[in-house]
């Protein structure tokens, strides 16, 4: 009998063992996730806390302590985070949906991207707002070469430098005089809108720029530039520069119907946004319509310019249009929704790669900003402008233009809200994934 109890005895005492190791084996093991039910996007707009670092989600509101508890209810752990732990967070920043492009957490932290713009007149706050853009959702620095008037240059730098230090940090401006190396200046200046010309000569102007990317006044970035720069990677060993089609359709194209010159392709390209490698551009001969030689970039604008100057409409990318018939190897042509306009979707819907991915980079020319003739276009403007930087990018930028765009659905563009949407949304949630849920995880190994 005393046998039996001894037995009985050892036999609890091992299984109290065994169901204690299951327990810690089980807590060491769990993998923290979001509240059951719960979308990334509703998960934001009640805010897991936890950031350290500054977002456009760094005001999001924290749990209460009842939610906490529910969603941190398991055993403590008493190991200090070590190889383990790091290798479990690693891995879970990086994951990302099959498909997405791969940022700039895995390329080197000292490559810079340059973006270019030309500014004079009253391009002032359409600048700042681009600017703007570029630096709110990008990854890696950025530099920006502001081409400007003389009497814009300290307002420039003014307001640049009232931009938060989270955000000041992440860019370094320099400021340039409108010039021309070649040719009359006043021309140039006047040859379509003012100062438009100066973008033909940034390869003999930025002489210590490799690559760089130029964007007119009216555009807006919806995704991170680290996106659009990663493509000149996809440039073959002829290629150096990279634009979009003027049009999708040659039939409604402005150059299939009414160019008196030589164009790109079949409907010409669009130079609003426009990536280059400068470096090969300066060290190209370029096959042309005046000698039968090839001609350096610089030696070639003038006479071009001389030559087809009373057959052009849209000046200087008239003639970008003219030198890359002549060198289509020259040319990368990336989809529409990287230079997306009211042309793509004022006769209807024609850019399918912004319908299945959404709009990359808006750009509003016709000046859509600042009339009513495409409302769909002048919100997403007017929410940039006011977005407050550090906000929470759901509750001020992205639920304020649900409710703008449902004014506009009596338009031919307001009636594909969601291609404008897309790229905002999935651009929330790398910053949510990035800069909240990563904290979370890693705040859960010390209870």
């Amino acid at each position: 009998m005393r046998l039996s109890c001894k037995v009985v005895a050892i036999l609890l005492f091992l299984g109290s063992l065994l169901l204690l190791y299951l327990l810690g084996g089980s807590a060491d093991e769990a993998t923290p996730k979001a509240a059951p039910g719960k979308s990334w996007l509703r998960a934001a707009l009640s805010g897991p806390g936890g950031a350290s670092a500054p977002s456009p989600f760094a005001r999001v509101r924290p749990l209460g302590a009842a939610q906490v508890s529910k969603r941190l209810r398991q055993p403590r752990l008493h190991t200090k985070p070590g190889r383990r732990s790091a290798g479990r967070q690693d891995k879970f920043s990086s994951v990302r949906k099959h498909g997405e492009p791969k940022h700039s957490q895995s390329m080197p932290a000292e490559q810079w991207m340059h973006l270019a713009v030309v500014a004079c007149g009253d391009r002032l706050e359409e600048t700042l707002i681009m600017l703007k853009s570029a630096i709110l959702f990008s990854y890696r620095k950025i530099r920006f070469h502001i081409f400007a008037e003389d009497s814009l240059k300290p307002e420039f730098d003014k307001k640049l430098r009232q931009w938060p230090p989270s955000y000041t940090k992440k860019f370094e401006h320099s400021i340039y005089p409108i010039t021309f190396s070649v040719g009359n200046a006043q021309e140039w200046k006047k040859l379509f809108k003012p100062c438009a010309a100066q973008r033909l000569f940034l390869p003999v102007i930025l002489k210590d720029v490799d690559s760089l990317l130029y964007v007119d006044t009216d555009v807006l970035f919806l995704r991170p530039i680290d996106d659009i720069w990663r493509l000149l990677k996809q440039f073959n060993s002829t290629q150096l520069a990279a634009m979009a089609p003027e049009h999708e359709i040659p039939k409604i194209g402005w150059y299939s119907r009414f160019a008196r010159h030589p164009y790109y392709g079949m409907t010409g390209v669009n130079s609003g946004v426009m990536l280059m490698n400068l470096t090969r551009i300066r060290n190209t001969q370029f096959k042309n319509s005046l000698i039968p030689t090839g001609l350096a970039w610089e030696d070639m604008l003038y006479p071009l310019y001389q030559k087809y100057k009373n057959y052009i409409t849209w000046g200087d990318q008239d003639l970008l249009n003219i030198i890359f018939y002549f060198n289509p190897e020259c040319l990368y042509v990336f989809p529409c929704q990287w230079n997306y306009r009211p042309d793509h979707c004022m006769y209807g819907s024609n850019c399918k790669g912004a319908e299945q991915e959404g709009v990359s980079v808006l750009h509003g020319n016709r000046g859509v900003y600042h009339d009513d003739k495409q409302p769909t276009f002048k919100a997403l403007y007017e929410v940039m402008r006011d977005f407050p930087f550090q906000d929470n990018l759901f509750q001020s930028m992205y639920y304020p233009l649900q409710l703008k765009f449902l004014e506009t659905v009596h338009t031919l563009c307001g009636r594909i809200p969601q291609v404008f949407l897309k790229q905002i949304e999935k651009t929330m949630k790398r910053v949510y994934e990035k800069h909240v849920i990563v904290h979370v995880r890693s705040n859960r190994m010390y209870y």
